[in-house]
Order: structure tokens, then sequence, then C-alpha cells
């Protein structure tokens, strides 16, 4: 039986997850207009307004990290959101969106198989096959949207590699956070570390000479919108989502719902842009649904010696 804080943390999982399958579109919009340094800068910037925004309304006070916790923390910045957002928006400059989704739907094997050999987390069969079942539901999901984003561009590789970066540097975001999440709480561990990414993004478009007046009048209210999106949702709100089901059900569990994200996407294609639905869309997303319970259901205990 699934416990009631469980199945809160999966329906809380499943948003978060459903608003980051549209962040590869908006990612993609801004990328034709706004450069990418300064476009990742504009999304943590209005997503650090957002978190401080939030403390102040909920009378909730910054916590000052030790030494050891700032240490961790400059280590999240950097590859949660300084690394993670340069690979992103400029992958995005290479590849479309459903090809860069296809990449990032390896986050779950990638995040269990560094659990398991890091941490030495006890998967069992049946996650190993939750997790292979949530790679091939999202990868039928995704091609079968768009078959032709395997049909690669001349410098496809480059963005493949770079949003591969992100593959990456989610993992380290992701799994280095558990001490962190533990004693300062998702609240405070995601604020803390968008606030640093924040800085080193901000510091470094300074230094590039990115931001300018003309950069920013070509911000428009569309592209507004999309940093708003990509900041306020799929920022400040969904990464404290992510960090607080991490700190309930554990970085794997929580991993696979990374495969909702092409599902997510071609729902609300179908919902608001009237696209259409295909039977291996479908099939793909039951798939992907069967991943994530295998994934989840409770291992078996194991059985003493001699018995």
């Amino acid at each position: 039986m699934t416990s009631s804080p469980d199945r809160s943390t999966y329906l809380k999982l499943t948003a978060v997850t459903m608003i980051w399958g549209g962040t590869f579109v908006a990612g993609r919009y801004l990328a034709a207009d706004l450069d990418p340094l300064l476009a990742a800068t504009l999304r943590f910037l209005s997503a650090s307004v957002a978190l401080l925004l939030f403390m102040a309304c909920a009378r909730v006070r910054l916590t000052r990290p030790d030494a050891r916790q700032w240490a961790r923390l400059a280590v999240l910045g950097f590859f949660g959101i300084f690394f993670y957002n340069l690979c992103f928006f400029y992958g995005l400059h290479y590849i479309n969106a459903s090809r860069a989704s296809l990449i990032v739907a390896l986050n779950p094997a990638v995040i269990g198989v560094a659990s398991w050999w890091l941490f030495k987390e006890r998967l069992g069969a049946a996650k190993w096959l939750g997790i292979a079942l949530c790679l091939v539901g999202a990868g039928t999901v995704i091609v079968s949207r768009n078959p032709q984003l395997l049909q690669a561009a001349a410098n496809a590789w480059v963005g493949d590699l770079l949003i591969f970066g992100c593959v990456v540097g989610w993992g380290v975001y992701s799994l280095c956070s558990r001490e962190l999440n533990q004693n300062l709480g998702a609240l405070q561990t995601v604020t803390w570390s968008i606030l640093l990414g924040t800085v080193m993004l901000t510091a470094t478009t300074f230094i590039s000479g990115r931001i300018s007046l003309n950069a920013l009048a070509a911000v428009h209210w569309p592209q507004l919108f999309s940093l708003l999106y990509l900041g306020v949702l799929g920022s400040a709100l969904a990464y404290i989502g992510w960090y607080d089901g991490i700190r309930r059900i554990g970085a794997t569990r929580a991993g696979v719902f990374i495969a909702l994200n092409p599902l997510t996407a071609v729902i609300c294609g179908a919902a608001l842009l009237d696209e259409r639905l295909t039977l291996p869309m479908l099939l793909g997303g039951a798939v992907i649904l069967l991943g994530i319970y295998l994934c989840n259901k409770p291992l078996a205990p194991s059985r003493p010696m001699g018995i």
C-alpha cells in the first residue's frame, strides 16, 4: 500500500514534471531571440526575486549556513544553476526541444546508476526495470511526436553534448543535496543554491559584456512571459517541489518522474494546440507510468541467511 505522504509526494513530483515539460519550449523560444547567457541570467534573477518575495511574505528568514554548508551550496549553485543553464540555453541553439528532451530523458538512469555506485543504494531488479521502461517510454513518446528529430543537422552533436551536460549537472544537483536537504530543508537549500548560481551567472554576463540596454530592449512581452514561466514556475516553485520530493522518497525514486516531461508536453500539445495523439504516444506513456510504478514499488525485505 502507498502511504498518504508518499501519495502527496508523487502528486507534487508529477506537477513539477508537468511544469518542466514546457521549459524546453520556452527555452527554445528565448534561444531564438536572446543571448543564451543573458537569458539564463534573467531567468534566475526572476527566480531569486520570486523566492525572496515568497520568504518575506511567509516570514521565513534565510538560515546562515556554516562553512561546510557554504561549500556544498556553492557546488549546487555551480552545477545545478550556472553549468546546467549554460548547457541548456546554448544547447537549444543547436538542436530542437524534442531532441533535447530525448537526451534529458536519460536523467533517471544517470541518477539511479550514480546512487547505486556512489551511495550504495539498493535498487533491486524491479527498480532497474522501472528505470529502463521509463527510458524506453520517454523515447517512444518523443520520437513518435517528432520522427525527424533523429535526422541531425551538421552541428547537432554540439547541441547533444551540451544538453548531456544538463544531465550531468542535474545529477550532481540532485545527488549532492542529501545532507543539506535534511539539515536546511528544501526551501533554504533551493533558495541559497539559486542565489549563488544567479551571482555566478550575473557576474559572468557582466564580465563578458552581454548585458546592455540594446539587449534588454529586445525583451518584449512574449520573451518576458517565457522568462517568468522559466524563472518563477520552472525554477523557484519546481525546484522546491523537486528537493522536497528527493528528501521524502530519495533521488532515484524521484528521478524517474522526469520521464513524465515528454508525456506532459504531448498532452499539453493535444489540449492547447490541437496536436494529434497517436497510439505509439499513448503506449509510450503507459510504459512510462509502469516504469514509475516499478521504481517506486517497495523493495522486498532481505531474506536472512540460512532461511
